[in-house]
C-alpha cells in the first residue's frame, strides 16, 4: 500500500470507528458496525480485483463512511423516501472520500474518479462502479441477509425479491463468488429459492 493510499484508509477507518452501532465480530467482542464493513469491503475487493486502483480501493473502503449521520428514519418510509436516502448517501459518502483524499494529496482527477465509483454513476459499464456493487452484494449475502432476514417486517417473498435484484446487479463474476460462499441455511434458500 502507497503512502497516500496508506493515510486515506486510516482516515476512512478512523472516521468509521466513531460509528455508535455495533457489530458482533464473534468471541464476545463487537467492533464499529461501519468500521467493519469498510474492512469487510476490502477482503472482497481484494479477491475480487487484487490489482485495484487507488481510487477503488478508496471507495470501497469508505463506502459507507459515517452513514449513521444520515440515518434511514430520517426520510419517508416508502419506495420514493428509500431512494432519496440512497441518492443523499452517495452524495454524502462521496463528500467524506473527497475531503481525506485531499488531504492525503490526491490530484483532482484522482479524487473525481474515486467521487464517480462510489456513486456508482454508471455502474454497468463502469468495470470499478460494477466490482463495488459486487463487492456489496458480496458483504451483504455472507454478512447481513441472515440478520435482515430476521426482522419481522421481512416476509419470505420480499426477501426473495430483495435477493433476486441484488443478484440482478451482480457482474457475472460476482454471481460466481457468490455462488461459493458458504451461507447460513435460511440464506441459502433464499438464493435458491430468488435462481428459480
Amino acid at each position: 500500500m502507497n503512502a497516500r493510499l496508506e493515510c486515506a484508509v486510516n482516515a476512512i477507518d478512523e472516521a468509521n470507528a466513531h460509528d455508535p452501532n455495533l457489530e458482533s465480530t464473534g468471541g464476545g467482542k463487537d467492533s464499529p458496525a461501519a468500521l467493519l464493513y469498510g474492512r469487510r469491503m476490502t477482503m472482497w475487493l481484494e479477491r475480487l480485483r487484487p490489482d485495484a486502483s487507488d481510487e477503488l480501493e478508496i471507495a470501497a473502503r469508505g463506502q459507507h463512511i459515517r452513514r449513521w449521520e444520515i440515518p434511514r428514519s430520517d426520510f419517508p418510509m416508502d419506495k420514493a423516501g428509500y431512494h432519496k436516502w440512497r441518492t443523499t448517501l452517495y452524495g454524502f459518502h462521496a463528500d467524506r472520500i473527497e475531503e481525506i483524499m485531499r488531504k492525503c494529496g490526491y490530484d483532482d482527477a484522482t479524487i473525481e474518479r474515486a467521487r464517480s465509483i462510489v456513486q456508482k454513476k454508471r455502474l454497468k459499464s463502469d468495470p470499478d462502479a460494477q466490482t463495488l456493487e459486487d463487492a456489496a452484494a458480496l458483504v451483504f449475502l455472507e454478512f447481513h441477509a441472515a440478520e435482515f432476514a430476521a426482522r419481522p417486517d421481512m416476509t419470505e417473498e420480499k426477501l426473495v425479491d430483495i435477493v433476486r435484484k441484488t443478484w440482478a446487479k451482480m457482474s457475472p463474476a460476482g454471481q460466481e463468488a457468490a455462488r461459493h460462499l458458504s451461507l447460513q441455511a435460511g440464506v441459502a434458500d433464499l438464493v435458491a429459492k430468488a435462481l428459480c
